[in-house]
């Protein structure tokens, strides 16, 4: 059968694999890093390696080249067919090849084991004695007309799994700031959603002990790390790539919540820490640099060496230090995707 070039196609308006809306010049789904021109490519890599074999290696690079500008520039397919192109200006080597990437985008099938322990886990999390509570929170009006109104900007952007995942992690985060405040009997107002902020908990009163600041701050990563574990071990149940973007988003944004600076979480973990304490968390940001390539790593680096820096430091305290340089390493992992 005669192979011929086949009619450009349009940008679809969502992802074919999860549903997410997508901009008119996407390349990659923003959920699920799905190709989004991917059956495009299928048909140059076929008519690239038609070429190819017919001796015609012009043509042939011709059409990855067309293909190079359906992938992100970023990616790894993008780096695969442009070794491609530059065989195909040398000495001819061996014809066929397929489209870098296009090939192994379906995620592998999790094993028995690993779909029992994610089951496992997502049960766990659920009768945790923290549903109860999570739920109580929705009945503030505050709350859900707030969230209600976040989720919609960015249903509107991403679609609907995408931003429901989004606003269920940010209210499990502030909702682990309110268990605390709530054990601690300290007066606070009920999470507010704001579209492009986040959300945030305001207090009622002034918290002078640093110690007791670190545990209120850090709260709020705490339990959106285990948001983002209950989101991975979905994915591993059901194998539903939206859940492992979920997973992933989660990580990042409790990662940035990280940063010492100004009233994020991070800053409020920073009030306790000693500079010895402070020095081991630049040199956490740095180990999980070299090991996830997460970049805003580098920005918590940077603040937290200054944080360091500065004739301000903490009383100590083993236990935040031992959270903080936890929620580091494990919230780097899960974001490490996200770039």
């Amino acid at each position: 059968m005669a192979l011929s070039d086949p009619a450009p196609i349009d940008t679809p308006r969502s992802c074919p694999r999860c549903g997410t809306q997508l901009s008119p010049f996407a390349l990659a789904c923003p959920a699920c890093s799905a190709l989004v021109h991917r059956e495009r490519l299928q048909e140059l890599a076929a008519l690239a390696a038609a070429s190819d074999t017919g001796g015609n290696r012009a043509a042939a690079r011709q059409h990855w080249q067309e293909a190079l500008a359906l992938v992100p520039a970023q990616s790894e397919q993008h780096r695969l067919i442009g070794d491609r192109i530059a065989a195909l200006a040398g000495p001819p080597g061996p014809a066929g090849a397929t489209a870098p990437g296009a090939a192994s985008e379906q995620p592998s099938r999790s094993s028995w084991w690993a779909k029992g322990i994610g089951a496992a886990i997502t049960g766990a999390l659920l009768v945790g004695g923290k549903l109860k509570f999570l739920l109580l929170g929705l009945t503030k009006a505050s709350t859900f007309v707030s969230m209600f109104g976040f989720a919609a900007v960015y249903w509107s952007l991403y679609g609907w799994p995408l931003a429901l995942g989004l606003v269920v992690s940010i209210y499990i985060h502030e909702m682990g700031h309110v268990s605390v405040l709530r054990s601690l009997g300290i007066q606070a107002g009920a999470p507010l959603f704001i579209p492009g902020v986040g959300a945030l908990v305001m207090l009622k009163e002034r918290i002078t002990d640093p110690v007791i600041d670190a545990r209120i701050g850090l709260a709020g990563p705490v339990w959106g790390l285990c948001a983002a574990v209950a989101a991975f071990a979905v994915y591993l149940v059901t194998g539903a790539p939206i859940w492992y973007a979920i997973a992933e988003l989660t990580g990042l944004l409790n990662l940035f919540n990280l940063i010492p600076i100004w009233q994020l979480d991070g800053s409020r973990g920073f009030h306790a820490l000693r500079r010895e304490d402070r020095w081991i968390v630049v040199g956490t940001v740095a180990v999980m640099l070299l090991l996830t390539g997460q970049r805003l790593l580098w920005i918590i680096g940077a603040v937290a060496a200054w944080r360091a820096l500065k004739s301000e430091p903490g009383p100590g305290h083993t236990r935040t230090l031992v959270t903080y340089v936890g929620l580091i390493a494990a919230l780097s992992w899960f974001a490490r995707g996200v770039q």
